[in-house]
């Protein structure tokens, strides 16, 4: 696996993340007939909390980023992003294992056929509900 750093996000930085999200996207929404630039800009800037967010960077270079809002009790991945070249090297493990150190519960959402659910399931993630373009996940502590 390369050498991850973390580099916190500013407000500047809306565009080139958004560049990124829609690069991760792009294939799974493609194949559910749903891509769509202006959506995808509009949900970004939804939950576009830079002290949430954290760019990934390999070689001083942005590969990807991810958002973790501290709920009560528990923890919510909103983004885990990283370009189409960057997956499959261990990048997402390391985010995962890092937001599993914190010793809370974990939610998310993943986009229903998406590759990102077999990665969730094999990091230890448990469906509990799908709806219609989504499912959703929890991870607990000690399970």
């Amino acid at each position: 696996m390369p050498s991850v750093e973390l580099q916190a996000v500013l407000p500047e930085d809306f565009e080139s993340m958004l560049v990124i999200r829609i690069e991760a996207l792009r294939e799974s929404l493609e194949r559910l007939g749903r891509f769509d630039p202006d959506t995808q800009r509009a949900r970004l800037k939804i939950l576009f909390r830079p002290e949430w967010m954290q760019h990934l960077l390999v070689d001083g270079e942005r590969i990807g980023y991810f958002t973790v809002e501290p709920r009560a009790g528990e923890l919510r991945l909103h983004h885990l992003y990283l370009r189409p070249d960057a997956q499959g090297q261990g990048v997402g493990a390391w985010v995962i294992n890092q937001i599993k150190a914190r010793g809370l519960p974990i939610t998310l959402g993943a986009l229903r056929e998406s590759r990102a659910n077999a990665f969730y399931r094999s990091h230890g993630f448990q469906v509990v509900a799908e709806q219609e373009f989504d499912i959703e996940y929890r991870w607990e502590p000690g399970a």
